[in-house]
């Protein structure tokens, strides 16, 4: 087990010259197994180097050790790849190695929004998945890994948005179900943040969710604009959409929570910020991603038993409920030179078996419907119930369309989104601007 490397420091495209030849010698001499080692283990069954989550957490410490429970069930060798938490970071390494046609790993776990960067150098896994076991998955997470009719990636473990609320307060307000539409939402969060102000809570807030330029505004913007039937920016078409009436309505409304039911800081706000404000006993609603119940759900947590969770509202009577998807998936690299057994690993760790295990020990959300009716998984995870509709209605973001270009597009997009929270920019100047920027892209 190690940690990923670099292949270089430098920015220059020509990767074969002198200095890339000095760098990977290095980097193999860095592996725990030796190159004369390696060549003998081949001879006997496959080594896969696998880029896996950091092993600082308990997720990668599991995982390893199912790689290596794997391995022991094959008569083959993983070699684990400890990747950096921060996903900008691990994605600029993996595109080093990408640009390399580095045969130094096998199987990489890769967000499910670098499909179209990924593509060109990932192994066509209808090979190794029949039909009827590439059904069993979300079809929506199948849709986003495929790049012209070509399955890049297999789907791990999935994320998706879903709304927060506090099941005390809504019955102490009068209210016997969540918000079906986010005019109700804005309404009970108005009524439920004055109640508890007039009460002595003066910073109790209505709603909060993630405004800050970045790519978590990116997911929060997707979902309404998507919900109040305004598209996802760039369709699979690759027609922009972004310019309508709907998706300037959405901005609108989101515009209107800001300094009523949200702190005007929630324009600063991420995931964390968000859930420290909730977690705090200091918010009605919250939007979030499914991380976020375990730890309200702390014995410590002032929260603890009062809340629950559904589907993000619906833009209106004819809206649509809208999850932003997330999650993780594992791809085999083009340049592998064992690829029948990195795809045998990357079928392992996406199995039922595997997968109800990382919901069971890790309550990380399954890619399979299946598991959400699993009596062991629901005994754990008791709000997975709610999530099936979630995880139905999921929507990609457009990053399989624009390939190498989406976060030049999520960038446009999400600086444009924070300068309309802020009252920087109107919402018609701001889809105007990202209407631009994808054009350029997509032509």
């Amino acid at each position: 087990m190690r940690s990923l490397v670099p292949l270089s420091q430098s920015p220059r495209t020509n990767f074969l010259n002198q200095r890339l030849k000095a760098r990977l010698v290095t980097l193999i001499c860095s592996f725990s197994l030796s190159v004369a080692l390696s060549a003998t283990v081949f001879g006997q069954g496959a080594t896969i180097r696998y880029a896996g989550p950091s092993d600082v957490g308990e997720g990668g410490r599991w995982e390893r050790a199912k790689t290596e429970e794997w391995a022991k069930k094959t008569g083959n060798k993983v070699e684990y790849i400890s990747r950096p938490n921060d996903a900008s970071a691990t994605l600029q390494q993996f595109q080093q190695y990408w640009a390399a046609k580095s045969p130094d790993i096998d199987v990489y776990m890769v967000d499910v929004i670098w499909q179209g960067i990924l593509a060109p150098h990932a192994v066509d896994l209808k090979k190794y998945f029949k039909e009827d076991e590439i059904k069993q998955f979300f079809p929506r997470i199948i849709e986003n890994n495929t790049v012209g009719g070509r399955l890049v990636s297999a789907p791990c473990f999935t994320d998706a948005g879903i709304l927060y609320y506090r099941t005390d307060l809504l019955e102490k307000y009068g209210y016997k179900e969540p918000p079906k539409t986010w005019e109700q939402l804005t309404e009970m969060a108005k009524k439920i943040q004055d109640g508890e102000r007039a009460a002595g809570k003066g910073d109790f807030q209505g709603f909060v969710f993630q405004g800050k330029a970045s790519e978590s505004v990116t997911c929060n913007a997707i979902e309404w604009i998507y919900s109040f039937n305004g598209g996802t920016i760039v369709e699979p078409d690759k027609k922009v959409t972004i310019n309508n009436p709907k998706a300037i309505k959405a901005l609108e409304t989101a515009k209107g929570w800001v300094g009523t039911i949200s702190p005007k800081g929630v324009t600063t706000y991420g995931e964390e910020e968000a859930r420290n404000v909730w977690q705090a006993g200091n918010a009605a609603f919250m939007r979030n991603w499914p991380y976020a119940y375990v730890l309200g759900n702390d014995p410590k947590s002032v929260i603890a038993g009062k809340f629950d969770v559904t589907v993000l509202p619906k833009g209106g009577d004819d809206g649509k409920n809208a999850a932003c998807l997330g999650g993780w998936q594992l791809m085999v690299s083009a340049y592998s030179k064992a690829p029948d057994a990195a795809a045998d690993l990357v079928k392992y760790l996406t199995s039922q078996e595997t997968q109800k295990g990382r919901a069971v020990d890790l309550s990380l959300l399954p890619t399979l419907p299946a598991l959400y009716g699993d009596a062991d998984v629901l005994a754990k995870n008791p709000y997975f119930k709610n999530l099936l509709d979630v995880l139905q209605n999921a929507v990609a973001r457009p990053s399989t369309v624009t390939g190498a270009d989406y976060n030049q597009l999520s960038t446009a997009f999400f600086q444009s989104v924070n300068k309309v929270l802020t009252g920087g920019e109107t919402p018609q100047n701001a889809v105007s601007q990202v209407e631009k920027t994808a054009k350029r892209i997509v032509r």
